[in-house]
Protein backbone atom coordinates (compact mmCIF):
# COMPACT_ATOMS: atom_id res chain seq x y z
CA UNK A 1 0.00 0.00 0.00
CA UNK A 2 1.31 3.43 -0.96
CA UNK A 3 0.81 6.54 1.15
CA UNK A 4 1.81 9.99 -0.15
CA UNK A 5 2.60 12.98 2.03
CA UNK A 6 2.01 16.23 0.12
CA UNK A 7 4.36 18.71 1.75
CA UNK A 8 6.95 16.02 2.40
CA UNK A 9 9.72 18.60 2.43
CA UNK A 10 8.24 20.20 5.53
CA UNK A 11 9.96 20.17 8.89
CA UNK A 12 7.40 17.76 10.36
CA UNK A 13 7.96 15.08 7.71
CA UNK A 14 10.51 13.03 9.73
CA UNK A 15 8.07 12.82 12.66
CA UNK A 16 5.33 11.67 10.29
CA UNK A 17 7.66 9.01 8.87
CA UNK A 18 8.59 7.82 12.34
CA UNK A 19 4.94 7.35 13.26
CA UNK A 20 4.10 5.63 9.97
CA UNK A 21 6.92 3.11 10.32
CA UNK A 22 5.73 2.08 13.79
CA UNK A 23 2.37 1.12 12.28
CA UNK A 24 3.52 -0.25 8.92
CA UNK A 25 3.06 -3.93 9.68
CA UNK A 26 -0.67 -3.85 10.42
CA UNK A 27 -1.51 -1.12 7.90
CA UNK A 28 0.25 -2.98 5.05
CA UNK A 29 2.28 0.12 4.22
CA UNK A 30 4.93 -0.65 1.62
CA UNK A 31 5.81 2.81 0.25
CA UNK A 32 5.77 6.26 1.80
CA UNK A 33 6.24 8.90 -0.89
CA UNK A 34 7.18 12.47 0.03
CA UNK A 35 6.04 15.11 -2.46
CA UNK A 36 7.17 18.72 -2.41
CA UNK A 37 7.98 21.64 -4.71
CA UNK A 38 11.13 22.60 -2.77
CA UNK A 39 13.94 20.29 -3.87
CA UNK A 40 16.55 21.18 -1.20
CA UNK A 41 14.08 20.86 1.67
CA UNK A 42 12.73 17.60 0.26
CA UNK A 43 16.24 16.19 0.05
CA UNK A 44 17.06 17.31 3.59
CA UNK A 45 13.96 16.22 5.50
CA UNK A 46 13.32 13.24 3.25
CA UNK A 47 16.88 12.18 3.93
CA UNK A 48 16.37 12.40 7.68
CA UNK A 49 13.22 10.32 7.30
CA UNK A 50 15.07 7.70 5.28
CA UNK A 51 17.72 7.58 8.03
CA UNK A 52 14.98 6.90 10.60
CA UNK A 53 13.71 4.06 8.39
CA UNK A 54 17.23 2.63 8.05
CA UNK A 55 17.74 2.62 11.80
CA UNK A 56 14.53 0.72 12.41
CA UNK A 57 15.31 -1.81 9.66
CA UNK A 58 11.93 -1.01 8.16
CA UNK A 59 11.02 -2.68 4.88
CA UNK A 60 8.93 0.37 3.93
CA UNK A 61 10.35 2.18 0.92
CA UNK A 62 10.81 5.91 1.48
CA UNK A 63 10.66 7.78 -1.83
CA UNK A 64 10.72 11.47 -2.75
CA UNK A 65 9.35 13.30 -5.75
CA UNK A 66 9.00 16.79 -7.20
CA UNK A 67 6.46 15.43 -9.72
CA UNK A 68 2.89 15.48 -8.34
CA UNK A 69 1.52 13.02 -10.88
CA UNK A 70 4.21 10.43 -10.15
CA UNK A 71 3.81 10.89 -6.39
CA UNK A 72 0.02 10.56 -6.44
CA UNK A 73 -0.20 7.76 -8.99
CA UNK A 74 -1.00 4.49 -7.25
CA UNK A 75 -1.50 6.08 -3.84
CA UNK A 76 -4.18 4.57 -1.61
CA UNK A 77 -3.97 7.41 0.91
CA UNK A 78 -2.79 11.00 0.61
CA UNK A 79 -2.13 13.44 3.45
CA UNK A 80 -1.93 17.11 2.53
CA UNK A 81 0.14 19.36 4.76
CA UNK A 82 1.41 22.32 2.76
CA UNK A 83 1.96 26.01 3.38
CA UNK A 84 1.63 28.06 0.17
CA UNK A 85 3.68 31.20 0.65
CA UNK A 86 5.81 29.50 3.31
CA UNK A 87 6.67 31.35 6.52
CA UNK A 88 6.76 34.76 4.84
CA UNK A 89 3.13 34.36 3.76
CA UNK A 90 2.16 33.52 7.32
CA UNK A 91 4.00 36.57 8.61
CA UNK A 92 2.16 38.84 6.19
CA UNK A 93 -1.15 37.35 7.34
CA UNK A 94 -0.28 38.07 10.96
CA UNK A 95 1.16 41.55 10.54
CA UNK A 96 -1.61 42.87 8.27
CA UNK A 97 -4.31 41.79 10.72
CA UNK A 98 -2.44 43.08 13.77
CA UNK A 99 -2.00 46.45 12.08
CA UNK A 100 -5.81 46.69 12.04
CA UNK A 101 -6.09 45.64 15.68
CA UNK A 102 -7.45 42.15 15.00
CA UNK A 103 -6.14 38.62 15.31
CA UNK A 104 -3.69 37.38 12.68
CA UNK A 105 -3.54 33.74 13.76
CA UNK A 106 -3.23 31.39 10.78
CA UNK A 107 -6.47 29.47 11.28
CA UNK A 108 -8.71 31.89 13.15
CA UNK A 109 -10.18 35.20 12.01
CA UNK A 110 -8.74 37.24 9.13
CA UNK A 111 -5.39 35.45 9.31
CA UNK A 112 -7.20 32.17 8.64
CA UNK A 113 -9.02 33.75 5.71
CA UNK A 114 -5.72 34.94 4.22
CA UNK A 115 -4.26 31.45 4.58
CA UNK A 116 -7.34 30.00 2.89
CA UNK A 117 -6.82 32.36 -0.08
CA UNK A 118 -3.63 30.42 -0.85
CA UNK A 119 -4.43 26.99 0.55
CA UNK A 120 -7.78 26.28 -1.12
CA UNK A 121 -6.67 26.68 -4.77
CA UNK A 122 -3.47 24.74 -4.06
CA UNK A 123 -5.15 21.75 -2.42
CA UNK A 124 -7.94 21.69 -5.01
CA UNK A 125 -5.26 21.35 -7.67
CA UNK A 126 -3.76 18.32 -5.95
CA UNK A 127 -7.21 16.81 -5.35
CA UNK A 128 -8.17 17.19 -9.02
CA UNK A 129 -4.97 15.43 -10.07
CA UNK A 130 -5.49 12.69 -7.47
CA UNK A 131 -9.00 12.07 -8.75
CA UNK A 132 -7.58 11.56 -12.22
CA UNK A 133 -4.63 9.27 -11.43
CA UNK A 134 -5.88 7.46 -8.28
CA UNK A 135 -9.66 7.91 -8.10
CA UNK A 136 -10.14 5.42 -5.25
CA UNK A 137 -7.62 7.10 -2.94
CA UNK A 138 -8.59 8.75 0.32
CA UNK A 139 -7.37 12.32 0.90
CA UNK A 140 -6.77 13.44 4.49
CA UNK A 141 -6.42 17.22 4.65
CA UNK A 142 -4.36 18.80 7.40
CA UNK A 143 -3.55 21.98 5.48
CA UNK A 144 -4.77 25.04 7.35
CA UNK A 145 -7.35 26.31 7.85
CA UNK A 146 -8.38 22.65 7.82
CA UNK A 147 -12.13 23.18 8.12
CA UNK A 148 -12.32 25.73 5.31
CA UNK A 149 -10.08 23.70 3.00
CA UNK A 150 -12.06 20.52 3.64
CA UNK A 151 -15.33 22.40 2.98
CA UNK A 152 -13.94 23.62 -0.36
CA UNK A 153 -12.85 20.10 -1.31
CA UNK A 154 -16.24 18.63 -0.47
CA UNK A 155 -18.07 21.43 -2.30
CA UNK A 156 -15.96 20.62 -5.37
CA UNK A 157 -17.11 16.98 -5.32
CA UNK A 158 -14.09 15.36 -3.68
CA UNK A 159 -16.13 12.94 -1.60
CA UNK A 160 -13.25 10.75 -0.39
CA UNK A 161 -11.87 13.64 1.65
CA UNK A 162 -11.60 13.92 5.42
CA UNK A 163 -10.29 16.89 7.37
CA UNK A 164 -7.96 15.94 10.20
CA UNK A 165 -6.74 17.84 13.25
CA UNK A 166 -5.23 16.49 16.45
CA UNK A 167 -7.05 19.25 18.36
CA UNK A 168 -10.36 17.49 17.72
CA UNK A 169 -9.21 14.66 19.97
CA UNK A 170 -7.35 16.71 22.57
CA UNK A 171 -9.85 15.84 25.30
CA UNK A 172 -9.52 12.14 24.53
CA UNK A 173 -5.72 12.38 24.76
CA UNK A 174 -5.81 14.38 28.00
CA UNK A 175 -8.24 12.00 29.70
CA UNK A 176 -6.23 8.98 28.60
CA UNK A 177 -3.01 10.49 30.00
CA UNK A 178 -4.73 11.38 33.27
CA UNK A 179 -6.00 7.85 33.86
CA UNK A 180 -2.97 6.21 32.21
CA UNK A 181 -5.07 4.22 29.75
CA UNK A 182 -4.78 3.83 25.95
CA UNK A 183 -6.44 6.64 24.00
CA UNK A 184 -8.76 4.16 22.33
CA UNK A 185 -10.11 3.23 25.77
CA UNK A 186 -11.62 6.73 25.97
CA UNK A 187 -14.64 7.55 23.82
CA UNK A 188 -15.53 11.21 23.48
CA UNK A 189 -18.45 13.18 22.07
CA UNK A 190 -17.16 16.10 19.99
CA UNK A 191 -19.19 18.73 18.13
CA UNK A 192 -18.58 22.08 16.44
CA UNK A 193 -16.13 23.25 13.79
CA UNK A 194 -12.39 22.92 13.31
CA UNK A 195 -10.58 24.87 16.03
CA UNK A 196 -14.02 25.74 17.38
CA UNK A 197 -15.26 22.50 18.89
CA UNK A 198 -16.43 21.25 22.26
CA UNK A 199 -16.29 17.85 23.96
CA UNK A 200 -19.29 17.18 26.17
CA UNK A 201 -18.63 13.56 27.19
CA UNK A 202 -15.56 11.41 27.78
CA UNK A 203 -16.40 7.82 28.64
CA UNK A 204 -14.19 5.09 30.06
CA UNK A 205 -15.94 1.76 30.37
CA UNK A 206 -19.29 3.44 29.80
CA UNK A 207 -18.81 6.03 32.57
CA UNK A 208 -18.66 9.72 31.68
CA UNK A 209 -15.60 10.88 33.64
CA UNK A 210 -15.50 14.41 32.20
CA UNK A 211 -17.66 16.19 34.85
CA UNK A 212 -15.40 15.20 37.72
CA UNK A 213 -12.28 16.02 35.73
CA UNK A 214 -13.54 19.50 34.90
CA UNK A 215 -14.18 20.01 38.62
CA UNK A 216 -10.54 19.15 39.35
CA UNK A 217 -8.17 22.14 39.23
CA UNK A 218 -5.19 19.81 38.88
CA UNK A 219 -6.59 18.25 35.70
CA UNK A 220 -7.34 21.65 34.17
CA UNK A 221 -3.84 22.89 34.97
CA UNK A 222 -2.25 19.77 33.46
CA UNK A 223 -4.19 19.92 30.19
CA UNK A 224 -4.88 22.30 27.30
CA UNK A 225 -7.70 23.75 29.42
CA UNK A 226 -5.08 25.74 31.31
CA UNK A 227 -5.43 28.56 28.75
CA UNK A 228 -8.90 29.27 30.19
CA UNK A 229 -9.95 30.34 33.65
CA UNK A 230 -11.39 27.32 35.51
CA UNK A 231 -14.66 29.19 36.02
CA UNK A 232 -14.97 29.67 32.23
CA UNK A 233 -14.52 25.94 31.63
CA UNK A 234 -17.04 25.09 34.34
CA UNK A 235 -19.50 27.65 33.04
CA UNK A 236 -19.50 25.74 29.74
CA UNK A 237 -19.49 22.38 31.51
CA UNK A 238 -17.44 20.75 28.78
CA UNK A 239 -13.96 20.58 27.30
CA UNK A 240 -13.23 23.66 25.18
CA UNK A 241 -10.96 23.57 22.13
CA UNK A 242 -7.92 25.67 23.04
CA UNK A 243 -8.34 27.86 19.93
CA UNK A 244 -11.47 29.29 21.51
CA UNK A 245 -9.03 31.29 23.62
CA UNK A 246 -8.94 33.72 20.69
CA UNK A 247 -12.69 34.29 21.04
CA UNK A 248 -13.18 34.16 24.78
CA UNK A 249 -10.12 36.35 25.48
CA UNK A 250 -10.07 38.26 22.19
CA UNK A 251 -8.59 41.61 23.21
CA UNK A 252 -6.17 39.95 25.63
CA UNK A 253 -4.93 37.62 22.88
CA UNK A 254 -4.35 40.45 20.39
CA UNK A 255 -2.51 42.56 22.95
CA UNK A 256 -0.31 39.64 24.04
CA UNK A 257 0.62 38.78 20.47
CA UNK A 258 1.33 42.41 19.58
CA UNK A 259 3.54 42.81 22.65
CA UNK A 260 5.77 39.86 21.69
CA UNK A 261 9.01 40.72 19.94
CA UNK A 262 8.08 38.30 17.15
CA UNK A 263 4.86 36.85 15.83
CA UNK A 264 4.52 33.08 15.79
CA UNK A 265 5.24 33.10 12.06
CA UNK A 266 8.44 35.07 12.59
CA UNK A 267 9.49 32.73 15.38
CA UNK A 268 8.86 29.63 13.25
CA UNK A 269 10.72 31.21 10.31
CA UNK A 270 13.75 31.85 12.52
CA UNK A 271 13.64 28.35 13.99
CA UNK A 272 13.30 26.70 10.57
CA UNK A 273 16.14 28.72 9.07
CA UNK A 274 18.31 27.96 12.09
CA UNK A 275 17.61 24.23 11.83
CA UNK A 276 18.42 24.11 8.12
CA UNK A 277 21.66 26.04 8.66
CA UNK A 278 22.62 23.72 11.52
CA UNK A 279 21.91 20.54 9.56
CA UNK A 280 23.83 21.87 6.57
CA UNK A 281 26.82 22.80 8.73
CA UNK A 282 26.75 19.38 10.37
CA UNK A 283 26.73 17.66 6.97
CA UNK A 284 23.74 15.56 8.00
CA UNK A 285 24.66 12.67 5.68
CA UNK A 286 28.00 12.14 7.41
CA UNK A 287 26.74 12.88 10.92
CA UNK A 288 23.22 11.44 11.10
CA UNK A 289 23.35 11.03 14.90
CA UNK A 290 24.03 14.71 15.50
CA UNK A 291 21.58 15.67 12.76
CA UNK A 292 18.73 13.73 14.36
CA UNK A 293 19.66 15.07 17.78
CA UNK A 294 19.46 18.62 16.39
CA UNK A 295 16.18 17.85 14.67
CA UNK A 296 14.46 16.53 17.80
CA UNK A 297 15.80 19.45 19.83
CA UNK A 298 14.25 21.77 17.25
CA UNK A 299 10.89 19.96 17.51
CA UNK A 300 10.92 20.29 21.29
CA UNK A 301 11.88 23.99 21.11
CA UNK A 302 9.09 24.74 18.60
CA UNK A 303 6.49 23.09 20.82
CA UNK A 304 7.75 24.87 23.95
CA UNK A 305 6.27 28.25 23.01
CA UNK A 306 3.06 27.14 21.34
CA UNK A 307 0.39 29.59 22.60
CA UNK A 308 2.84 30.57 25.35
CA UNK A 309 1.15 33.95 25.83
CA UNK A 310 -2.00 32.16 27.01
CA UNK A 311 -0.24 30.05 29.63
CA UNK A 312 0.94 31.35 32.97
CA UNK A 313 4.54 30.36 33.61
CA UNK A 314 5.23 29.25 30.02
CA UNK A 315 8.68 30.24 28.70
CA UNK A 316 8.99 33.26 26.47
CA UNK A 317 10.46 32.88 23.00
CA UNK A 318 13.75 34.26 24.27
CA UNK A 319 13.87 31.90 27.27
CA UNK A 320 13.16 28.93 25.03
CA UNK A 321 15.87 30.06 22.61
CA UNK A 322 18.40 30.21 25.44
CA UNK A 323 17.41 26.74 26.63
CA UNK A 324 17.90 25.38 23.11
CA UNK A 325 21.30 27.06 22.81
CA UNK A 326 22.29 25.52 26.15
CA UNK A 327 21.44 22.07 24.82
CA UNK A 328 18.30 21.47 26.89
CA UNK A 329 15.79 19.37 25.02
CA UNK A 330 13.57 16.35 25.38
CA UNK A 331 14.64 12.78 24.61
CA UNK A 332 14.09 11.50 21.10
CA UNK A 333 10.57 10.64 20.14
CA UNK A 334 8.62 12.22 23.03
CA UNK A 335 6.89 14.91 20.99
CA UNK A 336 3.77 12.84 20.33
CA UNK A 337 2.22 11.89 17.01
CA UNK A 338 0.02 14.94 16.44
CA UNK A 339 -1.78 15.03 13.10
CA UNK A 340 0.22 12.00 11.96
CA UNK A 341 -1.50 9.89 14.59
CA UNK A 342 -4.95 10.98 13.40
CA UNK A 343 -4.13 10.23 9.75
CA UNK A 344 -2.53 6.89 10.50
CA UNK A 345 -5.38 5.82 12.78
CA UNK A 346 -7.69 6.44 9.82
CA UNK A 347 -5.50 4.30 7.56
CA UNK A 348 -5.53 1.50 10.12
CA UNK A 349 -9.34 1.54 10.44
CA UNK A 350 -10.00 1.71 6.71
CA UNK A 351 -7.47 -1.05 5.99
CA UNK A 352 -8.28 -3.45 8.82
CA UNK A 353 -11.97 -2.69 9.40
CA UNK A 354 -11.42 -2.43 13.14
CA UNK A 355 -13.70 0.45 14.18
CA UNK A 356 -12.10 3.76 15.08
CA UNK A 357 -13.91 6.46 17.04
CA UNK A 358 -12.39 9.86 16.35
CA UNK A 359 -13.21 13.54 15.99
CA UNK A 360 -12.95 14.42 12.29
CA UNK A 361 -13.97 17.12 9.82
CA UNK A 362 -16.68 15.67 7.59
CA UNK A 363 -20.07 16.70 6.12
CA UNK A 364 -22.66 17.03 8.87
CA UNK A 365 -25.34 14.80 7.31
CA UNK A 366 -27.77 15.43 10.14
CA UNK A 367 -25.36 14.73 12.99
CA UNK A 368 -25.62 18.22 14.51
CA UNK A 369 -29.10 19.71 14.48
CA UNK A 370 -29.44 23.15 12.96
CA UNK A 371 -26.55 22.85 10.51
CA UNK A 372 -26.88 21.88 6.86
CA UNK A 373 -26.16 18.35 5.68
CA UNK A 374 -23.33 19.58 3.43
CA UNK A 375 -21.70 21.73 6.11
CA UNK A 376 -18.29 20.36 7.07
CA UNK A 377 -18.24 20.09 10.86
CA UNK A 378 -15.86 18.72 13.47
CA UNK A 379 -17.70 15.82 15.01
CA UNK A 380 -17.25 12.37 16.52
CA UNK A 381 -17.20 9.68 13.83
CA UNK A 382 -16.87 5.95 13.49
CA UNK A 383 -14.50 4.69 10.80
CA UNK A 384 -14.18 1.17 9.39
CA UNK A 385 -13.95 -0.56 6.01
CA UNK A 386 -17.32 0.93 5.06
CA UNK A 387 -15.97 4.47 5.37
CA UNK A 388 -16.61 7.36 7.73
CA UNK A 389 -19.90 8.08 9.49
CA UNK A 390 -20.59 11.02 11.82
CA UNK A 391 -22.33 10.04 15.04
CA UNK A 392 -25.60 11.73 16.06
CA UNK A 393 -25.10 14.72 18.34
CA UNK A 394 -28.54 16.30 18.28
CA UNK A 395 -29.04 19.95 19.24
CA UNK A 396 -26.14 22.05 20.50
CA UNK A 397 -26.55 24.01 23.75
CA UNK A 398 -27.40 27.64 23.01
CA UNK A 399 -24.16 29.08 24.38
CA UNK A 400 -22.05 27.02 21.99
CA UNK A 401 -24.54 26.94 19.11
CA UNK A 402 -24.55 30.70 18.50
CA UNK A 403 -20.82 30.93 17.92
CA UNK A 404 -20.76 27.79 15.78
CA UNK A 405 -23.54 29.17 13.56
CA UNK A 406 -21.80 32.54 13.21
CA UNK A 407 -18.48 30.99 12.19
CA UNK A 408 -20.14 28.50 9.85
CA UNK A 409 -21.81 31.38 8.03
CA UNK A 410 -18.39 33.01 7.69
CA UNK A 411 -16.95 29.75 6.35
CA UNK A 412 -19.67 29.32 3.74
CA UNK A 413 -19.15 32.87 2.49
CA UNK A 414 -15.35 32.57 2.54
CA UNK A 415 -15.29 29.36 0.51
CA UNK A 416 -17.73 30.79 -2.03
CA UNK A 417 -15.72 34.03 -2.28
CA UNK A 418 -12.46 32.18 -2.93
CA UNK A 419 -14.09 29.80 -5.42
CA UNK A 420 -15.71 32.66 -7.36
CA UNK A 421 -12.87 35.15 -6.77
CA UNK A 422 -15.42 37.66 -5.54
CA UNK A 423 -14.08 40.57 -3.49
CA UNK A 424 -17.50 41.68 -2.25
CA UNK A 425 -18.29 38.20 -0.95
CA UNK A 426 -14.90 38.11 0.77
CA UNK A 427 -15.75 41.36 2.55
CA UNK A 428 -19.13 39.92 3.61
CA UNK A 429 -17.34 36.85 4.94
CA UNK A 430 -15.05 38.89 7.19
CA UNK A 431 -17.89 41.14 8.34
CA UNK A 432 -19.73 37.98 9.41
CA UNK A 433 -16.75 36.90 11.51
CA UNK A 434 -17.17 37.83 15.20
CA UNK A 435 -13.52 38.92 15.42
CA UNK A 436 -13.95 41.52 12.64
CA UNK A 437 -17.59 42.78 12.52
CA UNK A 438 -16.77 45.93 10.58
CA UNK A 439 -17.11 46.81 6.89
CA UNK A 440 -14.35 49.40 7.01
CA UNK A 441 -11.95 46.94 8.58
CA UNK A 442 -13.04 44.02 6.38
CA UNK A 443 -12.62 46.00 3.17
CA UNK A 444 -9.12 47.09 4.12
CA UNK A 445 -8.14 43.57 5.16
CA UNK A 446 -9.41 41.98 1.94
CA UNK A 447 -7.67 44.55 -0.26
CA UNK A 448 -4.37 44.26 1.60
CA UNK A 449 -4.42 40.46 1.60
CA UNK A 450 -5.23 40.28 -2.11
CA UNK A 451 -2.36 42.65 -2.85
CA UNK A 452 0.08 40.85 -0.53
CA UNK A 453 -0.68 37.44 -2.02
CA UNK A 454 -1.23 38.38 -5.66
CA UNK A 455 1.38 35.84 -6.89
CA UNK A 456 -0.80 33.07 -5.40
CA UNK A 457 -4.34 34.39 -5.85
CA UNK A 458 -4.00 36.45 -9.04
CA UNK A 459 -5.99 39.59 -9.70
CA UNK A 460 -9.57 39.49 -8.48
CA UNK A 461 -12.19 41.61 -10.30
Amino acid sequence: MKLTLVGGGGVRAPLFIESALRRAEWSNLTELCLLDIDGPRLELFGGLGAEIARRTNSPVKITTSLDPERALDGAAYVVTTVRPGLEEGRIKDERIALAHGVLGQETTGPGGFAMALRSIPTILGYADLLQRVSPDAWLFNFTNPAGLVTQALRDAGHDRTIGICDGANAAQSAVARWFDVPEKAVRTEVFGLNHLSFTRRAEIGGEDVLPRLLADDAFLAASAQKVFSPRVVRRHGMWINEYLYYFYYAEKAVEAIRSDVRTRGEEVRDLNHGLIEQLTALDWRRNPDKALEAYYAYAHRRNATYMHYAQEGAPSMEEADRALAAGAHAPLGDEGEGYAGVALDLVDALETGKPLYSGLNVPNRGAIEGLRDEDVVEVSCVVDRDGVRPLPIGPMPEAQAQLVHDIKRYERLAVQAIRERDRDLAVEALVAHPLVLSYSRAEALVDEYLAAHAPYVGNWP
